[in-house]
């Protein structure tokens, strides 16, 4: 498919959009601006590599490719407004909250405080640690790849995934601690 859009196949380069569009959107998003820029900034990376196809090389992950140009067109937009320097992009790593029945009452309680545990930890994080986080485990980027992405070297996204790590494993004994006398507490009642 890329080799076909770099030879002027429009529906090509269309089919790249179908199947990155969401991916791109979703780590955008990630960024903490209107899902407006992100849909313009977006829109504006697929016309470069329309208009630019001739000098674009080929890739072994696509996916990758695109991750980089359009972290690349976000930060260029973010700098043109002087709204937020890097350093500040709010790196929010969401986890969904189960909100089903009222049989299910005990289990969202334990998943709401997990929840925000999460997320008040993940928040503690340095922007670039949640950044490599992001990348390594919710868009499933090797080390490389990642190093890429956010324009350091290897041993860079290493640290910032091993500091990342260590930090959360040790923030997590007293939560998990937490939500197992909870489960038991409500389970005993």
């Amino acid at each position: 498919m890329w080799h076909s859009y770099r030879t002027g196949d429009k529906e090509a380069l269309g089919q790249l959009v179908n199947r990155y569009y969401r991916v791109l959107r979703h780590y955008g998003l990630k960024f903490m601006i209107d899902g407006a820029v992100v849909d313009d900034c977006i829109q504006e990376l697929f016309l470069q590599l329309w208009q630019n196809r001739l000098q674009i090389n080929q890739t072994d992950s696509i996916k990758h490719y695109l991750l980089k140009a359009l972290r690349h067109h976000i930060l260029q937009y973010v700098r043109s407004q002087h709204r937020l320097p890097f350093q500040e992009l709010d790196w929010e790593i969401a986890v969904a909250d189960d909100t089903d029945t009222e049989a299910l009452m005990i289990q969202q309680e334990s998943l709401s405080i997990l929840t925000n545990t999460i997320q008040a930890q993940l928040a503690a994080l340095p922007a670039r640690e949640r950044e490599a986080l992001y990348l390594r485990y919710y868009e499933n980027l090797s080390i490389p790849e990642i190093a890429e992405v956010m324009d350091v070297n290897r041993q860079s996204v290493s640290n910032f995934l091993q500091k990342a790590l260590s930090k959360l494993r040790t923030k997590w004994l007293v939560p998990l601690l937490l939500m197992i006398c909870i489960f038991l507490k409500k389970s005993l009642l």
